[in-house]
């Protein structure tokens, strides 16, 4: 994979827990970089408290006329990363329900402090708090509440359905497969399909923390929504937003850009309204030289620009009342089991990729959550952290 932006660029992949990037000289030489950097890493906040780390947002249909939101953190939950959400945090599903850009209402989630199951100083308990806000209600904690409960179990109220806890890990990638892609791309110029031939997904048999709810129709409106999570810090000062999730790998595939250092801090203290003007020229560019170098494009420069138009802003759309697709020809929600690495790097490259693994489809049930068990101890049993020394799950 590559990229040129002007005379010079660069573009990012994954290899293991690095994050490995090529910038392009003026003489056609690359340079590699890497630094501990992983998919699910987007902020600096978010590597240093993973609680603040949005890892996937997905949306489809529900039971009875209502909708699923479905929002992932905490990535490697319980190894690397605790298994409990940020007292401070404000988790929020936006919706845009005009085609604005602009989000007029919101579903929230906030947090107790954590304590101690009893008998089990690594298992936490935690209270969460579901509310609904509508234009005028979209900052703080302001809204009606809708449900309340505790971490790892449902609640059920006001026809809502709410779910906070370990999950097991949907998002699937061959991460050295990928990284390889990426070197022949840049080294050679050419897309390689036998790189992927080994098949392992990094991610195998790792969990997540997830916020799950199921939202009647006449609770949220009528027609084409559009979607985003944000995760903001909110105590003693003002809100803060740390990240915000639309689409996968907006900025590890689509904004890594040496060349315009502090995209991805830039991207998650935005707005989708932005995005056009802000993210849309390098998204065309990134996207354009990607297709060049993969060999499959005419005019790249105006597929880059096809995608950047098709990408920004970057919400997930979602018609209400019909089953979710995410694929290279429509996005409609995401469903749990949706192979969004190989939808978005074939995007990227205009032409089909496929790492060869994929999301766990034995891990997912159809009845609420909709998430299976997480993955037990026995599971993980000699499965070392991915991010950082890893820690026991503490608040």
């Amino acid at each position: 994979m590559r990229s040129v932006t002007g005379a010079e660029g660069t573009i990012c992949g994954l290899r293991g827990g690095a994050r490995t990037s090529y910038s392009w000289e003026r003489d056609g030489s690359a340079t590699q970089h890497e630094e501990a950097m992983s998919h699910h890493f987007d902020t600096v906040r978010a590597k240093s408290d993973l609680r603040l780390n949005i890892c996937d947002l997905y949306v489809f249909k529900g039971a009875s006329d209502s909708t699923v939101f479905a929002m992932t953190c905490c990535p490697d939950a319980g190894i690397s990363a605790p298994d409990t959400f940020h007292p401070e945090g404000i988790y929020a599903f936006r919706v845009d329900l005009n085609g604005d850009s602009l989000d007029e209402l919101a579903f929230k989630f906030r947090f107790g402090e954590a304590r101690h199951a009893a008998g089990d100083e690594h298992r936490h308990e935690q209270t969460f708090e579901v509310v609904r806000a509508n234009a005028a209600e979209l900052a703080g904690l302001d809204g009606t509440l809708l449900v309340s409960g505790m971490k790892d179990s449902t609640a059920k109220a006001n026809g809502v359905k709410a779910f906070a806890g370990m999950v097991p890990e949907l998002w699937a990638s061959d991460s050295v497969a990928f990284f390889n892609m990426l070197t022949n791309l840049v080294t050679r110029g050419e897309f390689d399909p036998t790189v992927f031939e080994s098949r392992v997904n990094k991610y195998r048999n790792r969990n997540v923390m997830a916020m799950v709810l199921e939202i009647p129709n006449d609770l949220i409106g009528a027609g084409r929504i559009n979607v985003w999570a944000t995760v903001s810090l909110y105590g003693h000062a003002p809100e803060v937003q740390m990240q915000r999730w639309g689409l996968p790998l907006m900025t590890h595939l689509f904004l890594s850009d040496l060349t315009a250092p502090g995209m991805a801090e830039q991207f998650n203290a935005s707005v989708p309204s932005q995005d056009v003007s802000l993210f849309g020229p390098t998204i065309a560019r990134v996207t354009g030289q990607l297709a060049r170098a993969a060999g499959n494009t005419d005019a790249p420069e105006q597929y880059g620009q096809e995608v950047a138009d098709r990408l920004c802003p970057a919400m997930l759309p979602y018609t209400l009342g019909t089953e979710a697709r995410f694929d290279v020809l429509k996005f409609n929600g995401r469903p749990l089991t949706a192979d969004v690495l190989d939808v978005m790097a074939s995007i990227a490259l205009n032409r089909d990729v496929a790492d060869g693994v994929a999301p766990d489809a034995g891990r997912v049930v159809p009845v609420f959550p909709y998430y299976g068990a997480p993955y037990s101890a026995a599971d993980q049993t000699g499965l070392p952290a991915v991010y950082g020394k890893g820690v026991h799950a503490s608040a």
